[in-house]
């Protein structure tokens, strides 16, 4: 219990239009363990960045956090307020986001603004703030660091960018890396090599990473653990082997037969079949089951009970439970 990092439980977070109420993150629960590599999955909208947002209460309005609870080292954070909120970010938390282009200032090189995250955070002074800034740009694989401080983000390649936010991002050293989609906007070998430096810097400095992505594949090669999210739920969780040898939810098995295989060039890919669900009206029962080949009455009536199918791995899916019905 004492290696538990980070706890959040039945978090709820919702955003509030005038056609009414999206629940992006509906009743989110798991742990994540110091030095942990956690994986969260899922096409787009399913609630996989509403929930990193909702962790650093970084929701843009109308979102807004409803419910439930969200501890750091036994720290609520939820209701916690401004000033504790912005001691946890970047410090304890950081968060690397999908495209470092607009993440990044285009006005202030990259060297200020690492400079900035560092004098924020730690007690350094300008001259030892810059010295660390250098010393992070050659830690993430930038060569010629003394020069790349002075340019500006138009001035680096898009890995470049990546890397420097990554620098960004570990500059005081927090216990939790967010990573939201890292590699999406990258060429597969540069993709490669940030997610080899990832691996390596989590390696070198302890930290649990939690990796946001739609790629199993990058989730295969980083992570020790995968949530597979759907319509603002969790709807199956499990270790990598578990999730990828022994998926206990339609929708993961779907995502699953989507991927190309190396090994028979000549397997057709199989697309999950119609649109992702309306988050302004839900159904009433299993939000994937209009997709779903094997929904069955049950599936369209009652929203699915998580199952445990072993301890580290569960699913919320009414097929876990289809012998006990038909024989009931």
């Amino acid at each position: 219990m004492d290696s538990i990092l980070l706890k959040v439980e039945n978090l709820q977070t919702s955003f509030l239009v005038k056609s009414g109420e999206v629940k992006a993150a509906n009743e989110i629960s798991f742990t994540l363990k110091k030095g942990e590599a956690l994986g969260i999955v899922g096409e787009s909208g399913s609630g996989k960045s509403v929930t990193a947002y909702s962790i650093l209460q970084i929701l843009q309005n109308p979102g807004k956090i409803v419910g439930g609870s969200i501890a750091l080292n036994g720290q609520e954070l939820v209701n916690s307020g401004e000033s504790v909120m912005s001691r946890i970010r970047g410090n304890k938390i950081s968060m690397i986001f999908q495209d470092p282009m607009t993440s990044l200032n285009p006005v202030f090189t990259v060297g200020n603004q690492l400079t900035e995250a560092i004098m924020l955070h730690t007690k350094r002074r300008k001259a030892q703030a810059r010295e660390r800034s250098v010393e992070l740009l050659r830690l993430v694989g930038i060569n010629e660091p003394k020069r790349r401080v002075k340019q500006y983000p138009h001035e680096l390649s898009g890995g470049m960018r990546q890397r420097a936010m990554i620098a960004m991002a570990i500059a005081c050293e927090p216990d939790i890396l967010i990573a939201d989609e890292p590699t999406t906007a990258l060429d597969v070998t540069v993709q490669a090599q940030i997610l080899e430096l990832m691996k390596s810097l989590q390696e070198q400095l302890g930290m649990a990473i939690i990796m946001i992505t739609h790629d199993l594949g990058v989730i295969a090669g980083m992570c020790e653990r995968v949530i597979v999210m759907y319509a603002g739920r969790i709807v199956e969780s499990g270790t990598v082997d578990e999730i990828f040898y022994a998926p206990a939810h339609e929708y993961t098995k779907g995502l699953l037969k989507s991927i190309p295989s190396i090994s028979d060039e000549r397997q057709r890919l199989i697309p999950i079949a119609g649109s992702p669900v309306d988050m302004l009206s839900l159904p009433k029962g299993c939000a994937f089951a209009p997709r779903c080949d094997c929904a069955m009455k049950i599936c369209l009536a009652s929203q699915p009970a998580q199952s445990r199918i072993s301890e580290t791995h569960s699913a919320s899916c009414w097929m876990n439970e289809k012998g006990r019905l038909e024989n009931a």
